[in-house]
């Protein structure tokens, strides 16, 4: 079966895409060491886990010498940040949002891309709304999202053998989005969001998309309708 890794993929919607995923594909499992990573290894029978900080450099081109082939990689980690306005937001959480959102994702891609060349493999980002717009008070966050556009927009344009696809989701019913909504001071309401197995199964669509065609972009928008 075709390789794919998925960072992020401890819970959340890293988590449904994986195990979407997993009928079709061997999987690799990325995100930190944790017990949540390994429960999902064992639930997907036959799924390794590639366990790193990605912002640890040194560490990843480590983990990525024993990948020498890859047909997939989706990029799904990623942090939010403070929604604090541009006035209030001090240069380190600029540096921690693109940190992750962007600066990994490009790493990690740079040092993959040999193993993608090889199986002329298919690199997906999880984008964002704010990838495509700007609120006030989610500068950085959007910043970091408009770039990783750039990235995937750049990466198709540079590797014509590879196929790339951005998914930009509304927001979506997860951990992350109810620190959010806490920090917004809202109620929350899961019906307002989309649901990860909705955003994981564009994913996979894209993915299983035949090769006569190059899926460049996905829109998601909650209905309310969940």
């Amino acid at each position: 079966m075709p390789t794919a890794l998925i960072t992020g993929a401890s819970r959340g919607l890293g988590a449904e895409i994986a195990r979407q995923l997993a009928p079709t594909h061997d999987l690799l499992l990325g995100g930190r060491p944790s017990a949540e990573l390994d429960r999902l290894a064992t639930e997907l029978d036959g799924a390794s886990t590639f366990a790193v900080e990605l912002t640890d450099y040194e560490e990843v081109e480590a983990a990525v010498e024993a990948v020498n082939t890859l047909d997939v990689l989706v990029h799904n980690a990623g942090v939010g940040s403070s929604l604090e306005k541009i006035a209030d937001t001090p240069v380190e959480e600029w540096q921690s949002v693109l940190e992750v959102n962007l600066i990994a994702a490009a790493e990690l891609t740079r040092l993959l891309l040999p193993a993608l060349r090889s199986a002329g493999g298919h690199v997906v980002f999880v984008n964002s709304g704010a990838g495509r717009r700007v609120n006030p008070g989610w500068t950085p966050y959007a910043a970091s999202k408009f770039g990783l556009r750039a990235l995937a927009d750049g990466l198709r344009v540079e590797e014509p053998t590879l196929r790339v696809t951005t998914i930009f989701p509304g927001r979506i019913d997860t951990d992350m989005q109810r620190d959010i909504v806490a920090i917004e001071g809202d109620d929350y309401d899961a019906s307002r969001f989309l649901k990860p197995s909705t955003v994981a199964r564009a994913v996979v669509q894209a993915v299983s998309t035949p090769a006569d065609a190059h899926p460049e972009e996905i829109v998601l928008r909650p209905t309310g309708r969940g």
